[in-house]
């Protein structure tokens, strides 16, 4: 019961890391990850919230990597999708809501710290293995479907995403490049000392993740 507490926090707080690190980069306005720029593009191009569009997006994804695993779709990942949909418009409607015109400086920063946060997020969540975003999901379906690296399926789903982005005018800048070429870094650097207090918190055997 203890367990299973501990690693339901670092599923929420890896969630909740998540959606600061992508609001952060979507106030500072100098670029975010394709699939975040594809989310905020639909919501400036065709309406509803942020977070909105990331439900509807997923839910998507969960029945098309169903479609390509032929398995039963993963409705677990509804919690996933759901929790990161609203963690979203929280901090981009309430947290917030009225800042802009920031000078350059501090969006450089946010821009900074939204990347590194959202590593961080992701490595808190990958602690718990649980709801499984699409989108890891469908990078494996892409994989499966295309006999391809996990590597260049990676990149087919991202430069895709980034293309539609890019149509429906989502933003699109050096946070984008930071995402597609620094987030690996990132991750790296926190999964040990995370995965380090997962395990002393779980009372786990230690054990270093190279």
């Amino acid at each position: 019961m203890r367990n299973g507490f501990i690693i339901g926090m670092f599923y929420l707080l890896g969630l909740l890391f998540l959606s600061f690190g992508i609001s952060l980069m979507i106030v500072a306005d100098l670029g975010v990850g394709p699939w975040d720029a594809l989310y905020v593009g639909l919501s400036e191009t065709i309406g509803f919230t942020v977070g909105t569009w990331v439900f509807i997006l997923g839910i998507i994804l969960i029945l098309l990597n169903g479609y390509l695993m032929k398995r039963i779709p993963d409705f677990l990942a509804i919690v996933t999708i759901f929790l990161i949909g609203i963690f979203m418009d929280f901090w981009l409607l309430v947290a917030f809501a009225g800042i802009d015109f920031l000078a350059m400086p501090v969006r450089a920063a946010m821009l900074a710290a939204g990347v590194a946060i959202i590593a961080l997020g992701i490595t808190f969540y990958l602690q718990a293995d649980f709801a499984r975003n699409p989108i890891d999901s469908l990078m494996m379906a892409i994989q499966y479907r295309t006999g391809k690296s996990l590597a260049v399926s990676k990149t087919m789903m991202e430069v895709s995403v980034l293309i539609l982005a890019f149509l429906f005018g989502g933003p699109i800048g050096l946070g984008t490049i930071l995402v597609a070429f620094g987030m690996g870094s990132m991750i790296q650097l926190f999964i040990t000392p995370v995965t380090s207090m997962r395990k002393r918190l779980t009372q786990e055997p230690d054990a270093v993740i190279s």
